[in-house]
This record gives C-alpha cells, sequence and structure tokens, in this order.
C-alpha cells in the first residue's frame, strides 16, 4: 500500500525522491519522510504527518545534499498517521535507516524480545521493529548488513518489502521482499533507483529488475548489483525493459487524473482488444487461451477471483461466460476465498483480475488454487507484477498507469478483455454460432467509439450531480448485465464521495431496501433496452410511487423510462453483453461531479490507497 523510494548514484538525491514520492502519493498519502547520507556520513531523517507537499514545506529551503537517499508515503497500518510513525525509522543506534511496506505479523513477539534486550522503541509501528532486530542480528553476530538484514528476515512472519541505509556504509542501499512488489531501475551512470513499483522510476531508466520474494539486493556505488536469497542462495538478476512512458504519469492538462482517465477510455478499450479482435478476417486470437486449450476445452467450471472493482468486473463475467460460453461460473472474494476451504478441482480454471497484479489477497488465493492444481489465467494491466509472473497464463489489460485511486479506465479495460474471452471460448467450443460471433466482435470493435459519444454529451451529468450531491445515502439498481455496473456504480460513489450508497440488483429492492425510499434518496436505474427491460420498468415505477427521487441511464430514444425519471442519460444502443462498457461511464462521471461539489479530494479520498498490497 505504501509507495517506496531509493536513489544511490553521484547526483542529488533529494530532487529524485521527492518527485517518487510525489508520483507514489497513490499509494498512500497520511505521511512522508526520508532519509539521506549527507557530508561526513552523516544520517538526516525529515518526516511529516499529511501528504508530500507538507514534508517539502517542513523542509523548506534546507533541502538535503547526499547522493543516496530513501523515502516513503504511508498508508497506515500499525499506529495512527503522525510524525512519530512516519516512514523512514531508525535502528537504536541511531545508524541505519529502514522504510517498509507490509506488515510484520510477529512483531510483537520480536518486540518483547527487544524490549528485553534493552531497546527502546518510540512508536506504533511494527516497522520500527523490524529496523531494531535488524540493528540486534547485526551487533550481536558480527555480521556485514546484507547478512544481518538476510538473517532477520528468516525470523519475519508476514509481507515486507524494505529497504536500507545504513549509516557505516554510504555508498550502499539494501532492499528486500516477500509478498509485496519492489523494482530496482539500473541507470547508465553506476545509478540504481528503487521503487514499490516502477512510476518513480520511468523518468530515469526503462530498465528494471524486479525482486521476487525473499531475496534481497545490495547495490554498490561502483554499480554493481548483488543478489541473495535469505536462505543465501546467489541469483543472477534478470533486466527487463518497461514500457511505460512519462506523460502517462501526467494529468495532461486534467483537473485531476480520475477526469482524465475516465476520458483515456475510448483508448484503453482500444488497446485492450486490439490484436486480439480482428474483425476484417473474422478472429479472435488470446494466446493465454490458444497455448493452453487442452486445459480450456475440458474445463468444468470457472472460478474468478478479484477485489472491489476486479469483483465486479469478474461479476459481469460470470454473465458473459455463462451465456456465450455456457460454462458455470463462481465469482469469489479474493479476500475470502482461501478462509473457507474452497472446493478446488482439477478441471476447474480459475481467473484472477487485479489492476496492478499485486493485490494481496489475490496473490494468496492464486497460490492456494496452484496448489490444488488449477490452472490460473491472470487478468492485470501492469507488466512484470507478481500476478502477472505467478499465473499460468494470462491477457494484460494494457489500460496504462492509472493514477486515480478510484478505479475507472482500469474497470472498463478488464470488462473489455473479459469480453473477448468469453466471445472467443464460445466460440472455439462451438456454442456461440459464427452469425452471433460476428454481431459480437462488431459490436466490441465499435465500443471505443461509443464510449466517446458518450463523453462528448456528458455536460448533463453535472446538472444531475448538484441535485444529488446533498444526499446521504444512494441506491444503485440494475438487472442482469447491469447488476454489477449498479455495483460498481455505488463503490465509486462511496469512495470519492463518502455518500452512503449501495447496489443491488432491481427487483431485490421490495425485498427490504424499498423501506429507505423516500424524496430525499436518489435512486440511479440502469434501465437499458434489454431482455429484462419491461422488468427494470416495473422495479422504477415501484420506486416512483414511494416518491423516490429517479436518475435513469437508458438506451438512445427510449421515452418509456424517460416519462417515469426525474432525470435521464442516454448510451448508444449495443448488444446487452457489451452494454456495461457504455453504462459504467455516466456512473464514474456523476461520481466526479458529486465529489467534486461536495469538496472531496478525488484523486486521494481519505482512508483509501491504490493498491492493496497487505491483507
Amino acid at each position: 500500500m505504501c509507495g517506496i523510494v531509493g536513489y544511490l548514484g553521484p547526483n542529488p538525491a533529494f530532487p529524485i525522491l521527492i518527485e517518487g514520492l510525489q508520483r507514489l502519493e497513490y499509494r498512500g498519502y497520511d505521511s512522508a519522510g526520508i532519509a539521506t547520507l549527507e557530508e561526513g556520513c552523516l544520517l538526516r531523517v525529515e518526516k511529516k504527518k499529511g501528504k508530500v507537499v507538507d514534508l517539502t514545506n517542513h523542509i523548506g529551503e534546507h533541502a538535503p545534499t547526499g547522493t543516496i537517499g530513501i523515502g516513503h508515503t504511508r498508508w497506515a497500518t500499525h499506529g495512527p498517521p503522525n510524525d512519530v510513525n512516519s516512514h523512514p525509522h531508525l535502528g537504536g543506534q541511531g545508524k541505519i535507516a529502514l522504510i517498509h511496506n507490509g506488515i510484520i505479523e510477529n512483531y510483537e513477539a520480536i518486540k518483547e524480545l527487544l524490549t528485553h534486550r534493552g531497546h527502546k522503541l518510540v512508536s506504533d509501528t511494527d516497522t520500527e521493529v523490524l529496523a531494531h532486530f535488524i540493528e540486534e542480528v547485526r551487533i550481536s553476530s558480527g555480521l556485514d548488513l546484507p547478512d544481518a538484514v538476510r538473517v532477520a528476515l528468516k525470523e519475519v512472519v508476514g509481507a515486507y518489502a524494505i529497504v536500507v541505509l545504513d549509516q557505516d556504509h554510504p555508498d550502499r542501499l539494501i532492499a528486500a521482499r516477500k509478498s509485496s512488489p519492489l523494482v530496482i531501475g539500473v541507470g547508465s551512470n553506476n545509478e540504481f533507483y528503487v521503487g514499490s513499483d516502477a512510476t518513480p522510476i520511468v523518468a530515469y531508466t526503462k530498465n528494471v529488475v524486479y525482486l521476487e520474494d525473499e531475496e534481497v539486493a545490495t547495490m554498490h556505488r561502483s554499480g554493481e548489483l548483488k543478489i541473495r536469497t535469505i536462505g543465501d542462495v546467489v541469483i543472477t538478476p534478470e533486466i527487463h525493459a518497461i514500457e511505460m512512458e512519462i506523460a502517462s504519469l501526467e494529468k495532461g492538462g486534467y483537473e485531476h487524473f480520475m477526469l482524465k482517465e475516465i476520458f483515456e477510455q475510448p483508448r484503453s478499450i482500444q488497446d485492450s482488444i486490439r490484436g486480439r479482435v480482428r474483425l476484417q478476417t473474422g478472429e479472435i486470437h488470446m494466446s493465454g487461451i490458444d497455448d493452453h486449450w487442452d486445459v480450456w476445452n475440458k474445463a468444468g467450471r470457472i472460478l474468478i477471483i478479484g477485489c472491489g472493482t476486479s469483483w465486479h468486473a469478474g461479476l459481469v463475467a460470470e454473465y458473459l461466460f455463462e451465456s456465450l460460453a455456457r460454462i458455470p461460473v463462481e465469482v469469489e472474494y479474493a479476500s475470502e476465498f482461501r478462509y473457507r476451504n474452497p472446493i478446488i478441482r482439477p478441471d476447474d480454471v480459475v481467473i484472477a483480475i487485479s489492476q496492478s497484479g499485486e493485490t494481496a489477497d489475490t496473490l494468496a488465493a492464486i497460490r492456494l488454487a496452484k496448489e490444488q492444481g488449477a490452472h490460473v489465467f491472470g487478468v492485470c494491466n501492469v507488466v512484470g507484477s507478481s500476478i502477472a509472473r505467478e499465473t499460468h497464463a494470462g491477457a494484460y489489460t494494457h489500460a496504462g498507469p492509472e493514477i486515480g485511486v478510484a478505479s475507472t479506465k482500469a474497470f472498463t479495460a478488464q470488462v473489455a478483455v473479459l469480453s473477448t474471452m468469453a466471445i472467443h471460448l464460445g466460440h472455439k467450443l462451438g456454442r456461440l454460432e459464427d452469425k452471433a460471433f460476428m454481431r459480437l466482435i462488431s459490436g466490441l470493435s465499435n465500443v471505443p467509439g461509443l464510449v466517446d459519444r458518450v463523453l462528448s454529451k456528458a455536460e448533463p451529468l453535472l446538472h444531475v450531480a448538484t441535485v444529488f450531491a446533498s444526499a446521504d445515502n444512494a441506491l444503485y439498481l440494475g438487472r442482469g448485465y447491469q447488476f454489477p455496473v449498479a455495483l460498481e456504480g455505488a463503490l465509486k460513489l462511496k469512495e470519492i464521495s463518502y455518500i452512503h450508497a449501495e447496489g443491488y440488483p432491481a427487483a431485490e429492492m421490495k425485498h427490504g431496501p424499498i423501506a429507505l425510499i423516500d424524496q430525499d434518496m436518489p435512486v440511479i436505474f440502469i434501465a437499458t433496452h434489454d431482455e429484462v427491460y419491461d422488468k427494470v420498468v416495473s422495479n422504477i415505477q415501484e420506486v416512483k410511487a414511494r416518491g423516490g427521487r429517479i436518475f435513469s441511464i437508458v438506451t438512445e430514444g427510449d421515452k418509456k423510462v424517460r416519462a417515469l425519471s426525474d432525470h435521464v442519460f442516454e448510451v448508444p444502443k449495443i448488444h446487452e453483453a457489451l452494454a456495461p462498457l457504455l453504462t459504467a461511464i455516466p456512473m464514474q462521471l456523476l461520481s466526479y461531479h458529486i465529489a467534486l461539489l461536495r469538496g472531496c479530494n478525488v484523486d486521494q479520498p481519505r482512508n483509501l490507497a491504490k493498491s492493496v498490497t497487505v491483507e
């Protein structure tokens, strides 16, 4: 969850660290801090509760000048956000500084041991415990710091990505990871950059090394990079090229990243189907399926796992795979999957969905599924991520970096890829006739242009937002393919405007939620013209009879729902299986405008972080 950045090289570290923290702030923004080695090998630590700008204001004109340093932006786990709990944390002698992303589950036992040995800890964090523990191992064993880190981490239970700065050795950085991502950038001038993802690195180098679990890296000012496992096995670093462009990390003239990413969806959807959907030849190519056809051809069931927005994309996929490929599907919260002793059969295919490719709960579920013999297919957005490396096969969504914490383009990119998979699988299995197949791939090819049309006429949503911005609660209702979109719409509103909202199948409204409806309750219906249209109309009439304020998303030209609604927004007509790619867009924009009117920070909503890398 937290953001990690480090630098070792000939240039001043401070500007690189601060810029890196600004790029990583979407991973956590409770507090921020840096540690550098200054002239005379003096360790300087500066940290502050709040955002990165609060840290820079705190430092003021007296910027550090050292050429080695580490930085951290925090999403609080152990201990409240404050100056003391901010990272970096020091060992007891004040000679090592450590930053950490993850959770040390046995920190209390280690803390008790350290206390008995005279260590005095000042924070509430598990991170400070780890810094003291590494120092204790080094002092008591006489080991060099990289070896002390390895030995200490053997005793650690939990997840970690750490970077350690050593006052006694100003020419090296030490980094390690387990179940939390860490990337090392290799520069051209004996420079090393460290990041919890590639965003703070891409401005300086495209060459990176992805640390694997239980690996410890030592970076030297000479340009040497040594990697060993905590079991002392030597690893040869493998350098990968990253494709990310620095422009994709900027707002590009938009007021917020979220708005930029909403308007990027015609391109991100196009990039997600490009090369896969080949309309001219009437084909779909997906190597992740085609190269493992023996598995998919005999699949008895598909299990889909994800969290948050990715789980909602999985619910859309449930309708897609069952309707188009006629394979039974179950959609699971990754966070619950392994704790209920799930039944996983040898002919199951597990689809794991994650924007970051680092979601801790989803990774844990993948490992369980693999242990029990299932074929695991990953759908993620980040090349080189843990999920991409740990699954048997997969498909990238190619949405590009998503900086806004509330997911927008990642959702539609996931749905686009999952739609492509379901259409391809249904046709290849002979369960989707040629005519229906061609109609669907033609419709999918048209989606980017149709999304552009939706975005071009989005201005009326601002008026709807002004009407609903003062609400305390909201209800989102849809049926069939649109039920998961209702859930996603409610999540977006909750995340960024802090209005309590719930999504339901429209027919379930009268089994409880209808009791909430009055003249102050906004009710958002997705009422596109599909097989369940008349049923949704009946549900709208039930709400209208009770005085609810109705906003409906309808198909262009609709008259029946328009007559019943206080406000409507039209989307182009499209095959019902593909309609979620259009109806999600006004949901996102409505939430965005409501949040702005309420004075909320849409890119960095309170208590949230972009990538959930801890359980």
